[in-house]
This record gives C-alpha cells, sequence and structure tokens, in this order.
C-alpha cells in the first residue's frame, strides 16, 4: 500500500489528547500539531525526540494539515520503523489475502468489508466468500508493541472490544454459518513473532485461548515499512500464550 506524499520527517515533542502529537519538522525547526491516527496507549512508541514522518492534507475541511504516520524507535534489537495507523490494517490485510500471503485464505473472489455480524452488533473487518466454500468472518488487530527482541505484541492496553470480537468470531464457527480468523498485523520492521501480552491484559488472553480451541484461526502478519509504503509480506509464528 502505497503512503500519501510526500512524507515530512520529523522529530517528536508529545502525544497528547489520544489524537494529537506536536512534532518538530526536521527541515525547518517549525512547530506543528498533527492529527494521530491511533487511540490506542501506542506503549513504547512515545519517547520524545523520536523520529517521525508525517503526511500533509490540502483538505481545507481538516482542522489539522498533518497526520502522524510512522514512528522510527529504539526497539529491543536496535532501530525498528513503525506505522502507527490504525487505519491501514484492514487494507493492508485485504491486499496480502488477494496476494494469496495466507495459503489458508486465499482463492476467495468476493472480499467485502465491514459486515455486521454476531449477537453483540459486531461487525467483521472482512468477509470473504465463494460459491464452494463457507465464508470466512475476519477480524484485524493492529499491533505495534515489542518489549523483547523480535517479538510483537498485542494489545498495549485492556481492550474489551478485543475481547468482544473474539468471542463472536466463536459464536460463528460454533454455529456453523462458516470459518472465523484474527489477522494480527504487525506494524513494525523487527517483528519475527507473534505473543499476546498476558500482562497488559489477562481478560483477552482468557477470550483468545477460548477462540482458538472453538476453531477461529489466528495468523500475524509481518510487513515491509518505508515512508513510500506499507506492505504485508508474510506469515510469521504466533506464540501460544503459555510460551510467549
Amino acid at each position: 500500500m502505497k503512503l500519501p506524499q510526500p512524507m515530512i520527517p520529523g522529530r517528536l515533542v508529545r502525544r497528547y489528547k489520544r489524537f494529537l502529537a506536536d512534532v518538530t519538522l526536521e527541515d525547518t525547526g517549525e512547530p506543528v500539531t498533527a492529527s494521530t491516527p491511533n487511540t490506542g496507549s501506542m506503549m513504547s512508541l512515545l519517547d520524545e525526540g523520536n523520529r517521525v514522518w508525517l503526511s500533509v492534507s490540502d483538505d481545507p475541511k481538516r482542522k489539522y494539515r498533518h497526520r502522524w504516520e510512522l514512528v522510527e524507535v529504539d526497539g529491543p534489537a536496535g532501530k525498528a520503523l513503525v506505522g502507527l495507523n490504525t487505519g491501514l490494517p484492514n487494507r493492508l490485510a485485504e491486499e496480502a489475502i488477494r496476494a494469496g500471503v495466507i495459503p489458508e485464505l486465499a482463492d476467495y473472489p468476493v472480499i467485502r468489508r465491514e459486515v455486521k455480524f454476531g449477537a453483540e452488533n459486531s461487525r467483521a473487518d472482512l468477509l470473504l466468500k465463494a460459491p464452494d466454500r463457507p465464508p470466512v468472518f475476519i477480524e484485524v488487530k493492529n499491533v505495534t508493541l515489542s518489549r523483547r527482541p523480535g517479538l510483537a505484541e498485542f494489545p498495549d492496553a485492556v481492550t474489551a472490544r478485543g475481547a468482544k470480537h473474539l468471542r463472536e468470531l466463536a459464536r460463528i464457527v460454533g454455529s456453523g454459518a462458516g470459518r472465523a480468523a484474527m489477522i494480527y498485523m504487525c506494524q513494525r520492521t523487527d517483528a519475527e513473532r507473534c505473543a499476546l501480552a498476558a500482562d497488559i491484559d489477562p481478560g483477552y488472553v482468557e477470550e483468545w485461548c477460548r477462540a482458538k480451541a472453538a476453531g477461529v484461526e489466528m495468523y500475524a502478519l509481518a510487513c515491509r515499512i518505508s515512508p513510500q509504503e506499507v506492505v504485508a509480506t508474510h506469515t510469521i509464528p504466533f506464540v501460544e500464550p503459555e510460551a510467549a
């Protein structure tokens, strides 16, 4: 997926009010306020002075012209580029599925977005359909946290909504209505494995284990990331909670 161009480098001053960040532009030293398309905790991404990349919009209706897209961090194994925009993973997952990156989800001619399903009024991020196979309901999560070399972790904060999605997917499988899958989009250039952050949200881990036991499929994808594009390139191992 191509990122908006040009991408403007800067240095992070602070993130605040969840949706905003103050950045000093690298080339001019100009201070700007950028919108932040990530409502999570962004744990490990917010050190002052981190190099960031901002997209720029000329839309006069936008209050903030700059949007924070990428950040370079000192990760557990060295420098890593991280994609923090939570609006990208669904499209990245769709691109990856169409490209056959996940063989188990390949060759579905119809891919729909944001499809309502379940008793808790959830929406599947993606729905795969084919005339000769059961449909596949998919939920996609953005993964940006890493605290051990090569290991991406989800979630970075307690997520009741994420637990609800796991329950709904398990019900889909249990009812015989189709297959269900989670895709964890690891938007970090240092991600070699993916795991659950049990110390951050043990309730999510419990729901994940129940969902997996019920037949929900679990996939983690690594990404190639640059200021020009983000592309989901291949699957990586998902480490079971007991072994993480």
